[in-house]
């Protein structure tokens, strides 16, 4: 009984393991290459996945987009400039079975073929313009890595330039001329704000010029119309006070008027001068006068 319980137990044991062995449960993210007795059968999954222990043989490849980074290397320019730089390729696979037959390893092979790509596209650039054109190296690098990698079965998808380190006597100059941009562009700034302050300055006194002579052509033409207001209500005052005048001495009698003439010869007495005039019309009322006077009198008048 004994030796049919360790058989039992034996078999039990073996089965469990022949399971383990055959049975594969690949993600979703994941194939299985199957090799049976040595020949490929082609990729298997995502799911379960049946295999014959020690006859099948499975290589698992991921599917999902990979990043590496490729250290620090150092190229030469086409102007003879050397420079250190290094990047991040991002690859995906999309043929699991081209990445497992083509190619032993993978990553190293990439490695090696990115930093030798690197090394020539940087040697057909001058200087300043692998300083100042990242995307068209990127571009160049990603281009010419896919080339190789797709017969892999390995596809590029991206290439990113981390960092650039040109030589110290490069930087030294950058920076030199850094300063002499800032300083000019200060320079021009200044101009500029200054030239803008003249235009406003020389605007507003345009400006309060033509406000003072607007001004001042209005007060002229108010004066001007408080001048001739005044002069009309002057003449009207006047043509008022001679239509007073003539309505008064259209009442007045000629003794009245002998009698005005009198009181002007009084006022002209006390005057230094010693010539006199007098006008025709005085006579004619002298007359009247001293005929009216004899007539009072009773008499006739005595000349």
């Amino acid at each position: 009984m004994e030796l049919v319980y360790c058989l039992i137990g034996v078999i039990v044991v073996g089965g469990i393991a022949f399971l383990a062995a055959a049975i594969r449960i690949v993600p979703e993210y994941q194939r299985l290459v199957v090799f049976r007795l040595g020949r490929c059968l082609g990729s298997r999954g995502p799911g379960l996945v049946f295999l014959i222990p020690f006859i099948d043989r499975g290589v698992r490849v991921d599917l999902r987009e990979q990043v590496r980074e490729i250290p620090a290397q150092t190229a030469i320019t086409s102007d003879n400039a050397p420079i250190s730089i290094d990047f991040l390729w991002y690859y995906k696979v999309f043929d699991p079975v081209q990445s497992v037959l083509q190619v032993a390893n993978f990553e190293a092979a990439a490695q090696g073929i990115a930093t030798t790509t690197l090394r020539s596209v940087i040697g057909a650039i001058m200087l300043d313009s692998v300083l100042s054109e990242r995307e068209q190296i990127n571009h160049a690098l990603r281009t010419r890595l896919d080339e190789v990698t797709e017969r892999w079965g390995v596809k590029v998808t991206n290439v990113e330039i981390r960092e650039i380190i040109p030589p110290r006597e490069v930087q030294e100059a950058m920076n030199r001329q850094l300063s002499a941009e800032r300083n000019r562009r200060a320079i021009v700034t200044e101009s500029n704000g200054t030239r803008e302050a003249a235009i406003n300055v020389a605007e507003g006194e345009k400006q309060a010029a033509i406000l003072k002579a607007e001004g001042q052509k209005r007060a002229s033409i108010l004066i001007a119309e408080g001048e001739r207001e005044a002069q009309l209500l002057r003449a009207e005052g006047y043509a008022a006070a001679l239509e007073k005048i003539f309505s008064v001495a259209n009442r007045l009698d000629s003794k009245t008027l002998t009698l005005q003439y009198f009181e002007t010869l009084k006022s002209m007495a006390t005057s230094p001068s010693t010539k006199y005039i007098f006008p025709m019309e005085f006579t004619g009322l002298l007359g009247d006068f001293i005929r009216l006077r004899g007539e009072q009198g009773g008499g006739t008048p005595q000349s």
